[in-house]
């Protein structure tokens, strides 16, 4: 599944540039102007990485970067044109894993982005994801459902893998189309209630209670009921 970025700039000219370049290098990218459309980006459309500036009308950068920390661990890299070390110590003490100043060299974000991928596919991708009575096995890419392995498509598995690395968190008809089938998939298509359908069927086979719920309006969740 591509990369996805989100870009926190309210600039309009630099951000339009890190969109164009970063979409060049293959990442899917959205770019917000303020601090409350970054928060409701990052829950409605999980991002992989977030690039923010610190300064944005309203919340700026260091209670944005605070907040998500409540919620995620997607890395954050802050760009901005703040010198001081105490302004660099206070991002990263808020929760930032990377601070650049600008004015930068775009190849040089692109590396340190990079970096922090591959740290948190290293730290956050483990062997097996768990969840309820699932556990998702990669090395040997397979399901099982309370010890009885459960056989699933390619895409069943890559859809089941989104919604165990987000769980019970609303997942947006978008999100699949950008994570799972791609940024350019028809939004028009049933694709997506297809395939959640015979996903449920088979999680469902042996009695499970329903573990993949439709919130109208909204998306669907990975939670388990009380």
């Amino acid at each position: 599944m591509t990369d996805r970025i989100l870009i926190v700039e309210d600039e309009p000219e630099i951000a339009n540039y890190l969109r164009r370049g970063l979409a060049y290098q293959g990442f899917t990218v959205e770019a917000v102007a303020d601090g409350i459309a970054a928060l409701e980006a990052a829950r409605e459309r999980p991002p992989d990485l977030i690039v923010l500036d610190l300064m944005l009308p309203g919340l700026d950068g260091i209670e944005v970067t605070q907040r998500l920390r409540t919620a995620s661990t997607v890395p954050i890299i802050i760009l901005t044109a703040r010198e001081s070390v105490a302004d660099r110590v206070a991002g990263l003490e808020s929760g930032a894993d990377d601070y650049v100043r600008k004015p930068f060299a775009f190849e040089e974000l692109v590396a340190r982005i990079h970096v922090q991928l591959r740290r948190r596919q290293s730290q956050a991708s483990p062997q097996v994801l768990r969840f309820g009575p699932l556990v998702l096995d990669f090395a040997a890419h397979e399901l099982k459902l309370n010890g009885r392995r459960i056989a699933l498509t390619a895409k069943e598995f890559d859809l089941l893998e989104l919604f165990m690395r987000h769980p019970r968190q609303v997942l947006t008809r978008e999100v699949f189309y950008d994570r799972v089938w791609g940024y350019n998939f028809g939004g028009e298509s049933n694709v997506i209630e297809v395939y959640i359908r015979a996903l449920r069927q088979k999680l469902e086979s042996d009695g499970t209670p329903r573990l993949i719920h439709t919130l109208r309006g909204a998306g669907y969740i990975l939670r388990e009921e009380p």
